[in-house]
């Protein structure tokens, strides 16, 4: 199975690379995570729950962030069994780059699935991938809207606090 495609995100490149190794942000992210942990800044591993048609599964997986270029790019390979229902493996090209409105993401996954996963058949699992894809995205993307939003917030604060009446007049006393 073959998906690709791209998102803008509402920030900068630097903060979008910090959010895409950040655990808890991607556990946040990824629909049908139970569990996500670093071993060490390479490898991850996670628990997923999925439904796809009449298969519900259990995944329990590792990941492996290879060919970094921070805050540019990477490699994800993974993979993980879901006992029964089968297992899946995979490879996640991402590539961010500066864009007007932020940061653009591009992705190209190349992944297999097998047993009663597989036997489900390509036209059920592309469009429950793409949809998966889809909230992921729309889940990160929130997340690191409310996270700039709170960043301004504290600025604003931050701003307003250095520029009160008081601080305003205790400057001009030289205090």
């Amino acid at each position: 199975m073959k998906l690709e495609g791209e998102r803008i995100l509402p920030a900068d490149c630097e903060t979008v690379w910090a959010a895409l190794n950040n655990p808890e942000i991607l556990r946040q992210s990824i629909p049908g995570c139970q569990d996500l942990q670093a071993e060490d800044d390479t490898h991850l591993t996670a628990t997923v729950g999925i439904k796809i048609g009449p298969v519900a599964a259990k995944f329990s997986g590792k990941v492996e962030l290879q060919d970094m270029n921070p805050p540019h790019s990477y490699t994800l390979v993974g993979s993980g069994s879901g006992g029964p229902a089968g297992s899946a493996r995979g490879e996640a090209k991402v590539h961010l780059e500066p864009h007007d409105e932020g940061c653009k993401m591009s992705y190209h996954v190349d992944a297999a699935v097998s047993g009663k996963l597989a036997q489900l058949g390509q036209r059920m699992i592309d469009p429950v991938a793409r949809k998966l894809a889809e909230q992921f995205f729309d889940r990160f993307s929130d997340i690191i809207k409310q996270s700039h939003q709170d960043t301004d917030t504290s600025n604003d604060i931050a701003q307003t606090e250095e520029s009160t009446p008081e601080t305003n007049k205790a400057q001009k006393q030289g205090i």
